[in-house]
Order: structure tokens, then sequence, then C-alpha cells
């Protein structure tokens, strides 16, 4: 089992390029602790701002730093960050068109116990509202390198949503298929089509397996890039398939299922069947049992293809 979490990742990418880029800069709002960026603030200290529990103050002076040819990476959880910092976020950044990467941790249902005023189950939605706002949401370590990477060469918005614990690896260590932009397909299938993203796309891959032993063979698309929104390889999946499922750590209204929903509609329309959250204040539990109870895993995946196929 993997025990390396996606923002340890992103940590670990940004310090090996801090060595030789003095642009890159990182701000947390009294986060660097659980956002695992404590060893980026102690060897590079003077790339480094905490600005404490002021969250619209973080994305604020990230813009500014970007003004003034920083790379400003504005580290806080999602659940804040994309809430009370929000018109930062719009003006401050995707307006104004700043290098500013906004990096949610603990996305999703990932505070467990904490509960609502800690999940962050409406970001995407939000995020993608914003014009000019990107949208990412890798499924494991591996593609969040690749993800960190590719951003540290652009100088355009984005917003990264990752969660609080390690994940199950999707793809290897140093083979991962990443192309920006662009959809992953995981598992080739004819019969049904299962588009995730984020800490989703592993059991979907599980049940896939699933299916596959019974005979039923699942497509399995990781849609890591939430927007700009792949169209074209959701197509190619979903074109021959009997129905598409969409599994998501979200809230049903404004996020990959409906943007996958609106896409098949138009396109190749045919029934789509939405995976989420509910539209109701989630159960109290750690992220397995969340899953769990709302058939978020691979067994839920797995019954919900079988009804559709």
């Amino acid at each position: 089992m993997n025990k390396i979490a996606n923002k340890q990742e992103i940590c670990r990418v940004l310090m090996e390029n801090a060595k030789t880029d003095k642009d890159i800069v990182v701000l947390c709002s009294d986060s660097r602790g659980s956002a695992s960026m404590t060893p980026f603030a102690d060897t590079y200290p003077e790339q480094f701002v905490e600005v404490g529990i002021a969250e619209q103050n973080l994305v604020s002076i990230s813009a500014g730093l970007a003004k003034c040819g920083k790379k400003a990476y504005a580290v806080s959880p999602a659940c804040f960050l994309s809430t009370r910092s929000y018109e930062q976020a719009k003006v401050d950044v995707a307006y104004s068109n700043t290098n500013v990467k906004l990096i949610g941790i603990s996305g999703g249902i990932s505070y467990g116990a904490l509960g609502m005023s800690h999940h962050s189950a409406q970001d995407i939605a939000a995020m993608a509202a914003v014009p000019n706002m990107r949208v990412y949401i890798p499924s494991d370590r591996n593609q969040t390198r690749c993800l960190t990477e590719a951003l540290l060469g652009d100088e355009k918005p984005a917003y990264i949503r990752v969660g609080r614990n390690a994940v199950e690896d999707v793809y290897e260590e140093g083979n991962c298929p990443f192309e920006m932009d662009k959809a992953t397909v995981v598992k080739e299938g004819k019969d049904v089509a299962v588009v995730a993203c984020g800490e989703m796309v592993k059991p979907a891959l599980d049940a896939a397996d699933i299916l596959e032993k019974e005979g039923i063979r699942a497509a399995v698309l990781d849609m890591y890039c939430i927007k700009p929104f792949d169209k074209d390889t959701l197509m190619q999946i979903v074109s021959g398939v009997k129905a598409v499922i969409t599994v998501e750590e979200h809230a049903p209204f404004g996020g990959l299922g409906s943007m996958v929903s609106q896409a098949v509609g138009s396109e190749c329309p045919k029934k789509v069947v939405n995976l989420s959250l509910p539209d109701a204040a989630v159960i109290t539990g750690t992220s397995k049992e969340v899953f769990d109870y709302y058939g978020l895993n691979a067994e839920g995946i797995a019954k919900k293809a079988r009804e559709l196929v």
C-alpha cells in the first residue's frame, strides 16, 4: 500500500525545482503541517510565506507576488480556499490572469469527523464556473507529480484538489501515461464506461476488474482534467458502450457527473448515471466509511454497472 499522499508529492516536486528556480514561492494559511509543506518552509524559508488563518489574504498576496514575476502556490484546505476566498480567486487570480496555482488540500470529505464545515463537496462546481480557472483532481501520487511538473511550465491560473491521506497507486511509478489536459484511458471496455476523477479512479478500476470476471467489459476513464474538459477522449470511450457511470467525491450538481451528462447528451445520447455524495449533510466517519456508505467503492460501482447492462 502506498504511504505517500498526493500533497506530499506536490511538496517534493516544488522542492526539487526550488533549488534552481528562486521564483517559486509557497504560501500557507496556518496549514504548512496539514499541507505537508513543512519541509519546503524549513528548506526554503525565503521562498515561503505564512499568512495565518486568512485565506482571502492568502490568495490576494499570491496574486500580488505573481504580478511581480513569482510562481505562487497558495496552499490551504480546499473547503476554505474554494469558498472563503472565492472572490479573490475569481478576481485576483482568474480575471487578472495571474500565475497562481491554488492547491486545495484535504479535498472532498477527507476531514471525516470534522463534518460539513470542513468538507469541500462543491469546489468543482464553484471553481469550474469561473472563466480562466482550470480545475484538476489527480488520482494518485504519480499523476500528481506529472501534473505538478507540467504546471510549473506555464503561467496560467489553476485550482488543484488533493485529498488528505495516501491512496493506492493507479499508475506505475516512473511510467504514468500523462498528457496535459487529456483524460487518461485506464482500461478499455465495450459494455459500460466508468468516468471518474481523483480518489474515485482506483475503485472504478477495481470495479472494472470485478466486472471483467463476470464477462462485463467496463472502460475506465480518468478525467483528472475537469477543466479544460476533455470531451474528445470522453466521446471516444462512450460512443460504443450501452451506458455511462460517473463517480466523484462531490455533490451531485455541477461536478464531473453534470459535465459528462451534458457532453454525452449533446453528442451521443445514452443513459448516464451519476454516483456522488448526496445533496445533504454527509454522515460522519473516515473516508472509507463514508465512501462505503454511499456506494462510492468498487462493489457499489460494479453493482450499478450490472443494473445498466
